[in-house]
């Protein structure tokens, strides 16, 4: 099985061809093509490529699918004694995409 990890959002994603993800919001229209160059690790089988800290020369493709929201996530701060109370809701931007391949 051959797959890859990828730094976005600053975060890493563990990845293989044809894997469908959902990454902190990049800008790209749907349909269109996204390349990641910060590619820390590749497998194939039993051969591993390791990065200090990035792989030079290796790409992962992937295409846009969505540029969304997710669910709304509630904030509600309060204050014992004063009845001071705080209330806020925040939907977090995000975008999927399917891994074509890794080169």
């Amino acid at each position: 099985m051959t797959f890859a990890v990828i730094e976005t959002g600053g975060k890493q994603y563990k990845v293989a061809a044809g894997q469908k993800i959902k990454v902190e919001k990049l800008a790209a229209e749907e349909g269109a093509k996204f390349v990641f160059d910060k590619v820390l690790l590749t497998s194939d089988g039993d051969k591993i490529e390791l990065g200090k800290p990035y792989l030079e020369g290796k790409k992962v493709e992937a295409k846009v699918l969505d540029q969304s929201k997710a669910k709304k996530v509630i904030v509600f701060k309060y204050k014992n004694k004063t009845r001071q109370m705080k209330r806020k809701g925040h939907r977090q931007p995000y975008t999927e995409l399917e891994i074509v391949g890794i080169k």
